[in-house]
């Protein structure tokens, strides 16, 4: 009898532990109301959430949780300790930005969760807003949970159907792909073949893709899945079971294979997923960078938007070279005499190229002139991989540093810096302060970092952990020294540039170097505000003119999918603090009347509108330049092309302005007429319907200025 009560009595216990674990759940509304979490835990203790938009569920029941290495993981077991719901309400001003002022307003909940069989706590916030969520772990300091190694982190996305992606293969090194359009369910089968000859060796997986993720439901609602504030933890990639349509988590792993090395206290990134049934609430969301830390730079004055051109097309369209060839016998570089070297060969960074950039950039209003190739190195890196190739500091015999800084100076014109890694790390961080130190004796304010090749310590990623630590640290020391960074072939950006705003820029995405080699999708615009641009602004380097690359290289048969004024277009529509003008001097002279929207728009706004959008077709935005009354718009379509009825309502009303209008000629052809284009003026008021048509890889730009 004794033994059959105590039977009785486990299996009361047990029931009552079970219904501690699977305890009611929390439900979060955003502050709208549109928006519903809720969070619960399994009967075996295991975190869950899924959201709701406007009643319907677009993200079904999920679970969250870590694996670790060597010890019981954080997944399952979990008791509710206490949850906190709370509400926050701020309006912020960034330092630039699409806008001049910036809504942070969310409610949240912190779950602080017990794993008592191993002594150990986990917590979980949440916060959800108006157009998403955004979620985190945060480990407290435990009896046994203090440094830990993470094995694989296990958030889960579970969607509510076979939705269309606009997607681009997980890669541990390198984001420059085009994207593909296809349901989850094609993902499979369409992914060996995203891969093109820019994939490295480090693919995740035959269903892992990368993130910012855009998605589209069958009944018309918008999802994004991406990441904010990544600092100290590896980058995430997401993880497809598609016979579930659930994604997983999937970080970038290290030279030994592990995702992770933490110190409790700490914290991951955010988890966030922007949810609307209308496009433009996906570009004009906010969530990613209200989720990151106020801006820690106590002095914000030197950091500005800056528009620029620069000896860089001509290299990569293969006219000239970034190595200065040595007439000399194989010799210790610190052993020559620079004073006694004749060059020879194609080097572009030459003094009186570089004088030409110079004089156009002061001639049309432009802050800086960039110049790649100046410094020795190039001539003993391509081809190689070696840790010890550039010291940032000396430059080529050819390349005048003072002077020609000086002559810049003399002009109103800064000349922007250029520090190519070639992906040694280690080098670059032993030479960063001398280089840095370099920039403010000669009065660089900008530096463009480049991370090209594999990374050495060999067996490192892009984006694991290790480098995303040292991504951070040289903006920190950059900020140190009162100078902005741009940072190519970097991990993708998260929102960071909220917290330290002297990151003006980033490349991390297929740009429009690829148009004068392998191409890029004429679609390719219409996409990457959905993506890239969630975490951040990226240095695209539009503006390029002259689409057949064979008229300034012969050996060069490549071409431009756009017409001449989607590339005016995407000043407005790919936003960025920083722009260049990327394509040669000569092109532009050809086309000044063209060149006028470029010297005329803005780099940083006091207000934007999304006026259409529809990922993979067009998009079409409207944005007021920085402390002014001038309204800049741009649309970019796809191989559709796109009708615009554009309504003018954003203007003030019982004002008249003169919008000049940069419009596709009626036969431009992306293919086989890019340079065909319309000028055009009128007298335009908030009253005012515009029809226009961006032809099939076209665009339009319009200047609006008070008449």
């Amino acid at each position: 009898m004794k033994n059959v009560i105590k039977s009785m009595l486990l299996v009361v216990m047990i029931c009552l532990a079970g219904k501690m674990m699977a305890a009611e759940p929390i439900v979060l509304n955003s502050p709208n109301g549109k928006l519903r979490m809720t969070f619960r835990l399994s009967q075996n203790g295991e975190p869950t959430y899924q959201l709701e938009y406007k009643g319907k569920t677009v993200i079904r029941p999920s679970h969250l949780g870590l694996e670790l290495k060597d010890v019981h993981d954080l997944q399952r077991g979990f008791t509710i300790k206490k949850s906190t719901i709370s509400t926050f309400d701020e309006t912020w001003q960034p330092v630039w930005g699409e806008t001049r002022k910036i809504r942070n307003h969310y409610n949240e909940v912190f779950v602080e969760l017990s794993q008592e069989s191993e002594e150990r706590g986990l917590n979980i916030r949440f916060r959800l807003y108006d157009d998403g969520l955004g979620f985190r772990y945060e480990f407290p300091l435990s009896k046994n949970l203090n440094y830990f190694v993470i094995k694989e982190e296990h958030s889960q996305f579970a969607m509510s159907g076979d939705n269309t992606a606009w997607w681009i293969p997980a890669d541990y090194d390198t984001q420059e792909y085009n994207y593909t359009e296809s349901k989850l369910s094609e993902i499979r089968e369409k992914l060996p073949h995203a891969y093109d000859n820019n994939a490295s060796q480090t693919i995740a997986g035959p269903t892992c893709v990368q993130t910012s993720l855009q998605m589209k439901t069958p009944d018309g609602i918008y999802l994004n899945l991406h990441e904010a504030a990544l600092v100290d933890y590896s980058c995430m990639h997401l993880n497809l079971d598609d016979k579930n349509m659930v994604f997983e988590s999937f970080l970038t792993p290290d030279a030994r294979g592990d995702k992770g090395y933490l110190q409790a206290p700490c914290k991951s990134p955010w988890r966030t997923i922007i949810v609307s049934d209308d496009a433009r609430d996906m570009l004009s969301s906010n969530l990613i960078l209200n989720l990151n830390d106020p801006c820690k730079l106590k002095d914000t004055s030197w950091i500005h938007p800056v528009k620029y051109v620069g000896v860089w097309w001509e290299m990569i369209n293969g006219m000239s070279q970034w190595s200065y060839t040595w007439d000399l016998p194989s010799v210790k570089l610190d052993a020559i005499d620079y004073t006694k070297v004749k060059p020879h060969g194609k080097h572009g960074a030459n003094n009186e190229n570089v004088r030409k950039y110079i004089d156009f950039a002061a001639a049309n209003g432009f802050d800086q002139v960039l110049v790649e190739g100046w410094n020795i190195g190039w001539e003993d890196w391509f081809g190689h991989e070696k840790d010890d190739v550039f010291d940032f500091v000396t430059p080529y015999p050819d390349f005048d540093i003072k002077a020609l800084n000086e002559y810049a100076h003399s002009k109103g014109v800064k000349l922007l810096m250029h520090h190519e890694t070639s992906g040694s790390v280690r080098n670059y961080e032993r030479h960063m302060e001398a280089a840095y130190d370099l920039m403010n004796k000669y009065g660089y304010d900008a530096v463009k970092s480049g991370y090209v090749g594999n990374i050495l310590p060999r067996g490192e990623h892009h984006y694991g952990q290790w480098m995303v630590n040292h991504y951070l640290y040289a903006v920190k020391e950059a900020a140190k020294h009162h100078i902005m960074v741009n940072a190519h072939e970097a991990v993708r950006p998260t929102g960071l540039c909220r917290t330290y705003p002297n990151l003006i820029g980033n490349e991390a995405a297929r740009g429009t170097e690829y148009e004068a080699g392998a191409g890029n999708n004429v679609n390719h615009t219409t996409i990457l505000p959905f993506t890239r641009l969630q975490g951040g602004p990226m240095d695209y380097t539009p503006g390029i003119f002259e689409m057949d690359m064979s008229k300034m290289n012969p050996q060069n048969h490549s071409h431009v999918n756009s017409t001449l004024a989607r590339q005016l277009a995407l000043y407005v529509t790919m936003y960025s603090p920083l722009q260049m003008a990327a394509d040669l001097v000569e092109n532009y002279r050809k086309h000044m009347a063209a060149f006028q929207f470029i010297k005329d728009v803005a780099v940083d706004w006091d207000d934007s509108r999304y006026l259409e959008a529809e990922p993979g077709q067009y998009i079409t935005v409207a944005r007021k330049a920085k402390n002014s009354d001038k309204w800049f718009v741009g649309c970019t379509a796809g191989e559709k092309g796109h009708v615009s009825k554009l309504h003018l309502d954003f203007l003030d009303k019982g004002r008249q302005y003169v919008a000049t209008i940069y419009a596709d000629a009626k036969d431009a052809d992306y293919r086989k007429n890019p340079q065909a284009y319309v000028i055009s003026k009128k007298t335009v008021t908030a009253r005012s319907v515009l029809t226009l048509r961006a032809a099939a890889g076209g665009g339009y730009a319009i200047s609006i200025m008070p008449k």
